[in-house]
């Protein structure tokens, strides 16, 4: 049995029917209805929402649900680097159930990614098998003092760092929990306050790029311009992951019951929506931070495909290989489907000019989203804290495979030493694409929801 069916026919008449039922509904549209070019991108929104909600979205969620990208391990223990924890938020939807060791794939247990090969007889890295009876031939004595081998781990420390933009947990770490994601889904959980605040003044005052001439610390769409493009993208990009977020909180928000008879549900708050975007609330921005949702978009997009060969080389390996065989096949129509993009971000104007100028801009570049991927371990919702870490590692996923100065242009299994990844890096930007995917499609349920005769050129 196909266990990825075919919707693109089936997702086109749908998304048809519901962009010819919201021009039914309005003449216009509302704020949310965005369009023009993206800022800082050759791409229309019109061409993200389009190639998004018909050819991408449906076969990327069907991705995710499988075992290899669903299940992730991850530290949800470690204290804020910061500031005094806050303490852990105590309502029941904060909280996030973990994994029993013996649900888990035998195939994701104490392996990396991608520990098999397609190949018998070789490693991931292309090594042939040995004959363990034969060592002693041409044996080469291979041993290294202590003091050596501590040298080259500082040295590989040293060299991992260089093109490492976010704070990963340590995989060997006695902390780290198994979590199936389908399981802990993100939506909101009461989780707000001086705590929650914290964390984004944090990232936008602290560690987002700070402006001169009295601008003040933060970023708004009248003073963007006076940035660099660099400069520009960095903020761009925290703020439409802010916007992803947001747009997921009030797309899956918790209704109470009428009565102690009636019980809550889960769905759409409109209202909820309008007053995190709405001009009318944001002193006219939040039009420009959903415009930013499309900027991180892209540039997560243009990651995934730009490491098309490194992804078509991993088996995605569980230990049910004819579910293994179908995740390939999927990911390989993905990565097809991610290259078709007409538009994608162009990372090679990034980080040029003077040499000297240019490495301390990206190295700058790079701390500062060090520092956020760090601010995730003093979110106070363990939920909140799950899925913050997965979108942020994500992100610094995709700027590694854009601005790594040993990301192959074809990769093989012969040059993976010169450029890998973790299997978390790996789920963390399928998944935390996937979230980008999911806000660009549920914008329209919003454009539905709140037409007026409107519609919001920026």
């Amino acid at each position: 049995m196909n266990f990825f069916p075919n919707f693109h026919i089936y997702w086109t008449i749908i998304y048809l029917l519901t962009y010819y039922s919201s021009v039914v509904y309005s003449s216009g549209g509302c704020f949310c209805k965005l369009e023009g070019r993206i800022d800082d991108c050759s791409c229309n929104i019109d061409t993200v929402d389009y190639f998004n909600n018909i050819k991408l979205y449906p076969i990327l969620r069907s991705i995710l649900v499988t075992d290899f990208f669903r299940y992730i391990k991850v530290n949800l223990n470690r204290g804020c680097p910061f500031w005094p924890d806050d303490g852990k938020c105590a309502i029941k939807d904060c909280s996030v159930k973990t994994c029993p060791e013996e649900q888990i794939p035998p195939g994701l247990k104490g392996q990396g990614f991608g520990v098999k090969s397609r190949k018998n007889g070789k490693s991931a890295q292309g090594e042939e098998a040995c004959d363990e009876n034969n060592d002693s031939l041409g044996a080469v004595n291979q041993t290294i003092s202590e003091e050596n081998y501590e040298e080259f781990q500082r040295w590989q420390k040293h060299d991992d760092s260089v093109d490492t933009f976010c704070e990963m947990d340590d995989e060997n770490s006695s902390e780290l929990q198994y979590v199936d994601l389908l399981l802990n889904p993100e939506r909101y959980t009461g989780y707000k306050g001086p705590s929650a605040h914290r964390i984004w003044n944090s990232i936008y005052k602290e560690n987002c790029f700070r402006f001169g001439g009295g601008y003040g610390p933060y970023t708004t769409s009248k003073n963007i311009d006076a940035m660099c493009l660099e400069k520009r993208a960095f903020y761009r990009s925290i703020s439409g992951l802010h916007s992803s977020i947001s747009i997921h909180l009030c797309g899956q928000y918790y209704t109470k019951g009428k009565d102690c008879f009636t019980k809550g549900e889960w769905g759409i708050n409109v209202e909820e929506f309008q007053r995190r975007f709405d001009p009318k609330y944001t002193n006219g921005e939040g039009p420009h931070w959903l415009k930013n949702l499309y900027f991180i978009y892209l540039l997560e997009l243009r990651a995934i495909a730009k490491a098309a060969p490194y992804f078509e080389n991993e088996i995605y390996y569980t230990g049910n290989e004819e579910n293994d065989e179908q995740v390939r096949v999927a990911i390989k129509k993905l990565l097809e489907i991610s290259k078709s993009f007409p538009d994608h971000f162009d990372e090679k104007v990034m980080f040029r000019g003077n040499d000297k100028e240019a490495r301390k801009l990206k190295e700058e570049f790079r701390q500062h989203f060090m520092n956020i991927s760090k601010i995730m371990d003093c979110v106070g919702c363990d939920k909140c804290r799950l899925w913050g870490k997965i979108q942020v590692q994500g992100l610094g996923t995709a700027f590694k495979i854009l601005f790594s100065k040993d990301m192959p242009t074809n990769y093989s299994v012969n040059n993976r030493k010169d450029f890998r990844l973790s299997r978390t890096e790996v789920v963390s930007l399928f998944n935390a694409f996937g979230r980008l995917s999911n806000s660009v499609y549920n914008l329209e349920k919003f454009r539905q929801l709140l037409g007026h005769n409107h519609k919001t050129e920026l």
